[in-house]
Order: C-alpha cells, then sequence, then structure tokens
C-alpha cells in the first residue's frame, strides 16, 4: 500500500531538521513552511535557527516590529513573505486556526502552505501539493498533462491515510527531495519503485512535463552613492508594498526597460520575473536625496536586501 511504504520509509531516512519536533510545534511549522516558499532546506535553516531564538513563541514574533522582523529576513529573499508573517504573527497570536480553509484565509498562507500546516501541525487529511510532490505523483501515475499540479492534487487525496497524516506530508515532499529527485532520481532507493508508472517506462526524467519558461526581461537603472565626509552613506526605506517594500536602499533612478549607455561600475541581480542591471555611481550632492546617514560599520543594523548589498560592496 502507498501510503505504508512512504511512512516506513520516511521512518528511517528523514532528516533531522530544528522545525521538525514531536509533538508538533504549530509556531514552527507554520514559521518554516513559509521560510522554505520558493527556497532550499540548507538555505532556511540557520534562517530558522535564528528567529526561534530570538522570537521562540508565536506571541514573541508578534511583538516584533515589521523593521525588526526584516534586517533577520535580509538575504533569504521575496521580502513580501516578511511582510506578511509580520501581519500574520499577530493574527495568530490571537488565534491560530487549524484547518485548511481556515489558515487559507491568513495573509501569505496559498493553498499549498494551508494544506501542510493543516496537515502537519494538526493531523489533518489536507493534499499539500508542492513541486516535490507534483514530481513524485507525476513519476508514480505516468501522468502527461503539461503542469500537472491539478491533476496530482486529484491523484493524492485518495492516498491520503486516515492517521500519521503530517508524517505522510513531510514523507511524500521528504521522497521527493532526496531520492526522486529532478535529475538522476534515485530509483534504486525508492519505496515506490515497484509500481511507478514512469520508472516502468524507464523515462522518469520526462515526468513532471512542464511548459518552457519565458525568456526573462531586462530592466536598468542607476544607483547613486552618496557620502558624507565622515563616511556615513546615505540610505532611504522603499515604500511599504511592492518589490522589496519596506527594505532600505541607496538611491536609484526608476528601473526601466531602456537600456543605457554604462557609466561606473555595474551590477546584476536577478529578480523572480526579470534580470536587473544597475550602475552604481557616487554623488557629490549630499542635499540631493533625503533619506537617514548610516558609518559602513552599522550597516547590518539595517535591513539591506542582497541587491542593495551588491551595490554597496566595496564602499
Amino acid at each position: 500500500m502507498f501510503s505504508n511504504a512512504l511512512l516506513a520509509w520516511y521512518d528511517k531516512n528523514k532528516r533531522h531538521l530544528p522545525w521538525r519536533i514531536s509533538p508538533s510545534n504549530p509556531y514552527y511549522t507554520w514559521l518554516s513552511e513559509i521560510m522554505l516558499q520558493q527556497t532550499t532546506v540548507v538555505t532556511v535553516i540557520p534562517y530558522f535557527d535564528k528567529f526561534v531564538e530570538k522570537w521562540p513563541t508565536i506571541q514573541c514574533l508578534a511583538a516584533a516590529s515589521l523593521d525588526e522582523i526584516l534586517v533577520e529576513w535580509q538575504g533569504l529573499g521575496y521580502y513580501s513573505r516578511a511582510r506578511n508573517l509580520c501581519q500574520c504573527a499577530k493574527l495568530l497570536a490571537e488565534h491560530f486556526p487549524v484547518t485548511e480553509e481556515e489558515l487559507s484565509k491568513l495573509p501569505g498562507v496559498g493553498p499549498y502552505t494551508a494544506a501542510a500546516i493543516a496537515s502537519i501541525a494538526f493531523g489533518q487529511k489536507a493534499a499539500a501539493v508542492d513541486g516535490n510532490v507534483v514530481r513524485v505523483l507525476s513519476r508514480y501515475f505516468a501522468i502527461t498533462t503539461v503542469n500537472p499540479a491539478k491533476d496530482v492534487k486529484e491523484k493524492l487525496l485518495p492516498l491520503l491515510p486516515e492517521k500519521r497524516c503530517g508524517d505522510f506530508t513531510q514523507g511524500l515532499m521528504e521522497l521527493g527531495a532526496l531520492i526522486c529527485r529532478p535529475k538522476s532520481p534515485l530509483c534504486s532507493a525508492c519505496p515506490l519503485q515497484q509500481d511507478c508508472g514512469a520508472y516502468a517506462l524507464r523515462k522518469m526524467e520526462d515526468f513532471p512535463q512542464m511548459a518552457p519558461k519565458q525568456k526573462l526581461p531586462t530592466r536598468y537603472t542607476t544607483a547613486f552613492i552618496l557620502k558624507r565626509d565622515d563616511g556615513a552613506i546615505l540610505l532611504r526605506k522603499r515604500p511599504p508594498q511592492g518589490l522589496l517594500g519596506g527594505m532600505m536602499e541607496v538611491p536609484t533612478t526608476p528601473w526601466e526597460e531602456i537600456p543605457h549607455e554604462k557609466k561606473g561600475r555595474r551590477v546584476r541581480h536577478t529578480f523572480t520575473h526579470f534580470h536587473l542591471e544597475v550602475d552604481v555611481c557616487p554623488h557629490k550632492d549630499i542635499r540631493a536625496f533625503e533619506g537617514i546617514w548610516v558609518m559602513p560599520q552599522d550597516l547590518k543594523k539595517y535591513a539591506l536586501p542582497t541587491l542593495m548589498k551588491k551595490i554597496l560592496k566595496g564602499e
């Protein structure tokens, strides 16, 4: 039986991750799932450890300001998650929902995250479909649909066990991460190999079938470094909404899709939906922009995204 084989494998092979504790801690589950959106486990672990050390309970995190959270989040990327985290923590400190439907109404909690929290933290029968699950089940059932997440969810629902739903959910994701990898899957170590459709066809890497990725456009901007005589650098806060919302930056021109001649040091950075090319130039008029003056040794106290750290490198 699918679930029995998967659970037996998980019991023997699961990784010891800091948010996997018994009994389950809903705060840990929610925090880790938000951090793991579009981010690898290896990257998330030190951030998770830092957060729970600084804010050991949901009530502690709810009392933190957005600026405090953004400082600790810097470098993890996808900063809208941090803004949602701040807003969501205040709601969860008052009432932590246990059902998939209620959880999905929270800021930053989409269908997958709601199902994962309901399953892992509260043992609900919920079908959590992430990229790993899509890969495992599209191969197991040899699903030929392009972008098969919807079909995978339909196949997953009947497989959910009556007990240990959280372990089942984690086991399926773990199998995708460790064994049913995108390239060179370790089929000989897979507990589901015997009934796997893709393995029977010897076409494991043909699944899942995804639409080709579109080429990312490039935008261009100029970043200005303003320095006082004492070495302090001018920073300003970005608008609260939108890309890098609420983070600190050096002044820049609008980010446009019109190329310009290179002037100054060039920095390249890639976001989810576009590439950005930045010309970094000194600016002599320290009154040209409003902001705050920060000494170089104090930059670490401010929420600077990776892009700005690249721009400021060497300054």
